[in-house]
């Protein structure tokens, strides 16, 4: 599920956030200090962080964007009209976006998901479907699914019953006019999410083999082989296009080397 990590002052900025997230699949995790958000991204898939732009200042806050720079910053506070030299401060820190408490209470879910890692992963892959040959309604549903689910461990079984259908039937019908196995699609979303996240400093195979809900790294790189061809080391100069670009070549249903 993706989450939203917020270290922010206001009380009524983190309850607007939090009230327009969709709630169906995005959750926030409130951070009172830095520390708690180090925490917050080493143990759970943090797909964008907003907080006080007063805290852009902080040593620390510039020690996670350097560690995590392919994490959505996004400023939410009380900006005035006087505020020119704070709004310079997050230009150069590459803040994604800046919200206006009382002004864009409303929208700043919107913004957020706009901006997120999240986003980015999903036009990245805008052209799986086309790749993997994914033209049926059923097939594209389950695309999208599992995109917002790469931390989770999604079984067959649990998605057939979802789409209410048998599990035999959605196997057969997923690997219809020529597709993927579904398996390996589940995987190929997993490995892309990898490949994204291992261009951070921050993100290590161990860790990135934790939020991805991989036994150990050493079974993400058995996965990173079988679907990309390359080890969990070598993901990150791939990035998720490459896994792609890899899988669609010749391991959609292939055996591991």
């Amino acid at each position: 599920m993706p989450v939203v990590a917020a270290l922010l002052e206001s009380r009524d900025a983190a309850q607007a956030l939090r009230r327009s997230l969709p709630r169906s699949n995005w959750s926030l995790a409130r951070c009172r200090n830095p520390n708690a958000l180090r925490r917050v991204l080493a143990t759970r898939l943090v797909d964008a962080i907003v907080l006080s732009p007063q805290a852009l200042a902080q040593p620390q806050i510039q020690e996670v964007r350097a560690a995590f720079p392919g994490v959505p910053m996004v400023a939410f506070g009380p900006f005035r009209p006087d505020d020119g030299e704070m709004m310079l401060a997050c230009h150069e820190a590459k803040v994604a976006a800046l919200l206006v408490e009382g002004v864009d209470n409303a929208v700043s879910g919107e913004v957020v998901l706009r901006v997120s890692a999240a986003e980015e992963r999903r036009r990245t892959l805008a052209d799986a479907p086309r790749a993997l040959r994914l033209t049926d309604p059923v097939q594209r549903d389950v695309w999208d699914y599992l995109l917002e689910r790469v931390d989770q461990t999604v079984r067959t079984g649990a998605l057939a019953q979802r789409l209410k259908i048998s599990r035999e039937h959605l196997s057969r019908q997923f690997g219809a006019g020529g597709a993927p196995n579904l398996k390996r699609v589940i995987d190929l979303t997993r490995i892309a999410c990898a490949a994204q996240l291992l261009r951070n400093p921050g993100y290590d195979a161990g860790t990135t083999a934790r939020l991805l809900r991989f036994a150990t790294s050493s079974h993400l790189t058995i996965t990173a082989r079988r679907i990309a061809g390359a080890s969990a080391s070598g993901l990150a100069s791939m990035g998720p296009r490459g896994v792609l670009a890899a899988f669609a070549r010749g391991n959609t249903r292939s055996r591991i080397r």
